[in-house]
């Protein structure tokens, strides 16, 4: 495979195609149905499917097949099946993966910026979804064309883009299944919906948290009430709400409390993160938005690494019951409600953990309160198997051509549900997750943005790690090693 010339047919792709289309499609609202209630009805999800349709039609790819896949009540799928080259690799697959659907809008975006209004300022193209995970499609099928252009060889290929991975990817198992004999057994999975510690080599994900959250509410009155005449009488809905929390969450440290909710980090793990600490720097944190004088949550950066990779974490990322501040009067207030999102260590078990929030928040509540927690996700995380040589040495090398430095890896702190629904079909699988969302880049906040270079280099390891899969393929290195799908799992996995 000649290096240049892949790099210089992936940037042009991207300059003339594919940013063109990412534009287009951040224009259009099509919000994961968690956020979308009346997806259905409003059409932007079907926008974005057609749009991406028709430019995967549009490709001169022999042989593919471009379908979108509807099973009845669930959001639609595209599947995408691209024949091997030659018959060298038998029925040997590559499986390559991303979503469409989008975070909500979110507020605090610049003023020339906005969720949904495409904005390109020098390398970066700003708007919801490019980087997560838009650009999925474009630059899978932009790397196995990178490959046909030079007569590089490589096996059958499968890209499957989902829309429902940002509600937690639950229509994902439908489709797997419906499709289970069209999709094979594949050898390597790619995902490109991850992240990235900086622009400047390729990061490759080694686990991702689970998740479990949902509505907590605590009520204490049937409407509000005065609250010079109530306070000190009635007990305060915030005040128990923010009791009930203390079980959860230390709130001086952040530290989750309950030993059920936390795993052993695994040594080769720890040592994953020594290095990324080493790399990054301070960019561990410098790369998040913070205000002059406030600090992290530690001072050693490795810790910091392992705090958003493989500890539980809570956030309040939503509250009811509480009226603006310029509409508060002196009222006590019947009820409060917030959304919890609780991240959970890798190899945690997803509904276990559900289970245990609930039990934990809702039993014996102080002063008689009414208190539910309504789970909306439970999910289990993700630990990598154990890396085969060829693969490893083909991630080492794609970074070392491309970006001119070595791969590096890290376990990242978000979820990606269809992961540990791979692991667990294909144990014997190897996977490449790797992502565009590095510095500042803010996947589901304001101002969210693609950095079109990396997008770029990304694409351009893909074909180089795909070329290699072929040839591990015909050397016998990933044969069988997807056969045992259902059966026991092999090496480092730790999904349960």
């Amino acid at each position: 495979m000649d290096t240049a010339k892949v790099d210089r047919y992936v940037a042009e792709k991207w300059d003339d195609e594919i940013v063109p289309q990412l534009v287009e499609y951040i224009r259009i609202p099509n919000k994961s149905p968690m956020f979308d209630k009346d997806w259905v009805a409003n059409g932007y999800m079907e926008q974005a499917v057609q749009l991406m349709e028709r430019w995967a039609k549009a490709q001169s790819v022999p042989g593919m097949q471009v379908e979108v896949v509807r099973l009845e009540g669930r959001t639609p799928l595209i599947f995408i099946e691209i024949p091997a080259s030659g018959p060298e690799t038998g029925a040997d697959t590559v499986l390559l993966y991303g979503h469409l659907d989008k975070q909500p809008e979110m507020t605090g975006w610049d003023d020339d910026l906005g969720p949904w209004v495409p904005v390109i300022k020098g390398d970066k193209l700003y708007g919801r979804g490019g980087a997560d995970d838009g650009y999925a499609i474009f630059g899978s099928l932009a790397a196995i064309q990178a490959l046909q252009a030079q007569g590089v060889p490589h096996a059958r290929c499968v890209v499957l883009i989902e829309a429902c991975e940002e509600s937690g990817s639950y229509d994902l198992p439908a489709y797997v299944d419906h499709l289970a004999d069209r999709i094979g057994k594949p050898s390597l999975v790619v995902c490109l919906d991850s992240g990235c510690g900086n622009y400047e080599q390729l990061w490759c994900t080694t686990s991702l948290r689970g998740l479990a959250g949902g509505n907590f509410t605590v009520k204490v009155l049937e409407e509000g009430v005065h609250s010079g005449d109530a306070s000190g009488v009635v007990p305060s809905s915030f005040r128990l709400l923010r009791q009930l929390l203390s079980r959860l969450e230390d709130e001086t440290t952040g530290r989750i409390l309950p030993e059920g909710l936390r795993v052993e980090i695994p040594a080769d793990r720890q040592a994953q993160a020594q290095e990324a600490a080493r790399v990054l720097d301070t960019a561990v944190f410098d790369k998040f938005p913070f205000l002059p004088g406030m600090t992290p949550m530690a001072e050693e950066l490795a810790e910091l690494v392992l705090n958003r990779t493989w500890r539980p974490a809570l956030s309040v990322t939503g509250v009811d019951g509480m009226p603006p501040l310029s509409s508060a009067g002196n009222v006590l207030r019947p009820y409060t409600a917030v959304k919890l999102s609780l991240r959970l260590p890798p190899t945690l078990e997803g509904k276990q953990a559900g289970q245990l929030l609930k039990d934990l928040l809702e039993k014996d509540p102080p002063n008689g309160a009414q208190v539910s927690l309504e789970l909306e996700k439970a999910s289990t995380g993700w630990n990598a198997p154990a890396m085969s040589p060829w693969l490893e040495q083909a991630i080492d090398a794609s970074s070392r051509e491309f970006f001119g430095k070595p791969a590096m890896y890290m376990g990242e702190g978000g979820t990606i549900p269809f992961m540990g629904m791979l692991g667990e079909k294909f144990p014997g699988a190897q996977f490449m997750i790797t992502g565009v969302l590095g510095p500042h880049s803010n996947a589901h906040g304001p101002n969210e943005f693609l950095h079109i270079p990396m997008g770029k280099k990304v694409t351009a390891c893909v074909a180089r790690v795909v070329a290699e899969h072929h040839a591990a393929s015909v050397r016998g290195e990933t044969t069988g090693v997807a056969a045992v799908a259902g059966g026991e799992q092999h090496g480092d996995h730790g999904c349960c």
